[in-house]
């Protein structure tokens, strides 16, 4: 039995992760022949590339794409193995990189940072805020949070709460085109879309009595962003379908009103997603367990 040259796995990790053989060398305290040599010795094992080298540019080839994700998880079980026996007696340290939703980032996750940020001053957090969607495995996070019905996946996934959703526009365009009182309604009216949804000019609703309607509405502005409709729902352009921690403001201070109260858009998971390993480094774990008791949804 040969084993796993679990070395040089690790060391191809780190290559991926910077996207240089110089950059891993010095993000892992070596040379940068050993580290050419570690990715060397790999592919011969592999008896395949796992790189396409030039001058200017290194690219995973297909292999090596492939093979990613799986290092990726070899380095992370390493370090976390080792932290998990350090942590009784060390202070947490390292970095933390964690993706989320930009509005809901900026608003509720991005104070929890700096609150964690002071208890832990040792720890690094590299905070990627994007409402699209995204491959946390490729892109290195050690978790993201998303706002969405979560479909199978090799994730793991643990549901921290509801986001609730309001249908509103402004006094002005109510004024203007009249208020709806059943979802159907909305058919003769312009809706704002968040083109990020699976299907942005689709929506539903729950009702009374336990009625539930799908809608099909007429987009007039379709937006990556739930903020980048606030002008135009301001200025009277169309109803829009949004987040509470978007529009609670608009609501309180009456730029913007509710309309269809008796009919309930599904309300949005907010989800923690982390890799399919169960080992993480303690300082993950902290922060995780911290945004789980603070996140304020």
């Amino acid at each position: 039995m040969r084993l796993p040259d679990l070395e040089a796995w690790a060391m191809f990790a780190a290559v991926v992760e910077h996207r240089s053989f110089t950059d891993a060398a010095k993000a892992l305290s070596i040379s940068k022949a050993t580290v050419s040599k570690a990715v060397t010795r790999l592919e011969q094992h592999l008896e395949t590339s796992l790189f396409n080298r030039t001058s200017r540019r290194l690219a995973l080839t297909e292999s090596g794409k492939r093979l990613a994700a799986h290092a990726a998880r070899i380095l992370e079980e390493g370090q976390a193995a080792e932290e998990a026996a350090r942590q009784d007696t060390a202070e947490l340290s390292g970095t933390i990189r964690l993706g989320a939703p930009m509005t809901f980032g900026l608003l509720r996750i991005a104070p929890l940072i700096a609150e964690f940020a002071k208890l832990h001053p040792a720890v690094d957090v590299d905070l990627h805020l994007s409402d699209a969607r995204i491959d946390m495995v490729e892109m290195g996070l050690d978790a993201t949070l998303r706002i969405a019905d979560m479909p199978d996946s090799s994730l793991r996934a643990r549901r921290l709460g509801d986001v609730k959703l309001h249908v509103i526009a402004s006094p002005s365009y109510l004024a203007e085109r009249g208020r709806p009182t059943h979802p159907s309604d909305l058919g003769a009216h312009d809706c704002l879309c968040y083109s990020n949804a699976p299907t942005p000019d689709v929506w539903r609703f729950s009702g009374p009595g336990q009625q539930n309607v799908v809608i099909q509405v007429r987009a007039r502005i379709t937006v990556n962003s739930g903020d980048a409709m606030l002008p135009a729902l301001k200025a009277g352009i169309g109803i829009a379908r949004l987040p509470d921690f978007i529009v609670s403001d608009g609501l309180a201070s009456g730029e913007l009103e509710e309309v269809l109260v008796d009919w309930r858009p599904s309300p949005l998971g907010l989800h923690l997603v982390t890799p399919p390993s169960r080992l993480r480094p303690a300082r993950v774990e902290a922060l995780l367990d911290y945004i789980t008791r603070h996140h304020g949804c």
